[in-house]
């Protein structure tokens, strides 16, 4: 959905036609507003819009290097499956690659992700409604905030769920004899390369959900909470994004 800021409508102060006669002057909004001059109101290039802009490109950019990331540790993936050994027995070369069960929990740690992506969106959808957002400008109220904040919590939860949820998934996986050791498998190996990589990009969201809570209720500025929300689900729905890709290759690749 574009994000889209919303303006209170201006007055126009006119006058008579005739000779002397001034054009038409747009007269800046009173009550509601931010602080700033008058070239600040008219230059968009200083405005909520071009930061959005800014923050944007520079999330999409750490977003790109992580997905360069992921993608090299595919491609290791099936190079090591694709690897084989010298039996110094029969002389002939062999692979070791044997193909691990996952733990069921994992396709449900899945689903709870994919609803924590939903309910981050829900929270951008709130956050950018305009009648709600020309609300808060004209200091009528902060019904966008209200809206935004549970939607934002849910996403909280599910996001810690998950996390609790692939814990389990590695103690089940541990039980059954594949342990994070030396003696591992190379599938368990990359099973627990793969998923802990994940988990660890996923903690950095949660902190970035527990700072656009703090952002949400410190800042005044409507713009600035509309920031913080877009830029936090972008980088969940990515995170989101990242892990359908793995569970694929880890539950289709083998």
């Amino acid at each position: 959905m574009p994000a889209t800021f919303t303006h209170s409508p201006v007055e126009t102060e006119r006058k008579e036609p005739g000779i002397g006669g001034k054009p038409p002057v747009d007269r800046r909004p009173t009550g509601g507003g931010g602080g700033g001059g008058d070239d600040d109101w008219r230059n968009e290039r200083r405005g909520p819009r071009e930061l959005l802009h800014r923050i944007r490109f520079f999330v999409f950019f750490g977003l790109a290097g992580d997905m360069m990331f992921f993608a090299m540790l595919v491609v290791l993936f099936f190079a090591r499956q694709a690897g084989t050994h010298m039996d110094p027995r029969s002389h002939e070369q062999i692979g070791d690659w044997h193909p691990i069960l996952l733990p069921p929990i994992i396709f449900l740690n899945t689903a709870v992700l994919l609803l924590s992506s939903l309910t981050m969106e829900f929270a951008r959808h709130n956050i950018f409604r305009e009648f709600d957002v020309l609300e808060e400008w004209l200091g009528l109220g902060r019904p966008a905030l209200y809206r935004t904040l549970p939607w934002v919590g849910a996403t909280l939860a599910l996001g810690a769920l998950f996390l609790t949820g692939q814990w389990v998934a590695w103690r089940q996986l541990t039980a059954q004899g594949f342990a994070f050791d030396r003696w591992s498998t190379p599938a368990s190996y990359f099973f627990y390369i793969i998923t802990g990589l994940h988990a660890a990009h996923l903690v950095v969201g949660l902190g970035a959900l527990l700072v656009c809570l703090c952002a949400m209720t410190l800042f005044k500025r409507v713009e600035l909470r509309q920031i913080a929300v877009d830029a936090t689900a972008w980088y969940w729905h990515t995170m989101g994004l990242a892990w359908v890709v793995l569970l694929a290759v880890l539950a289709v690749g083998q």
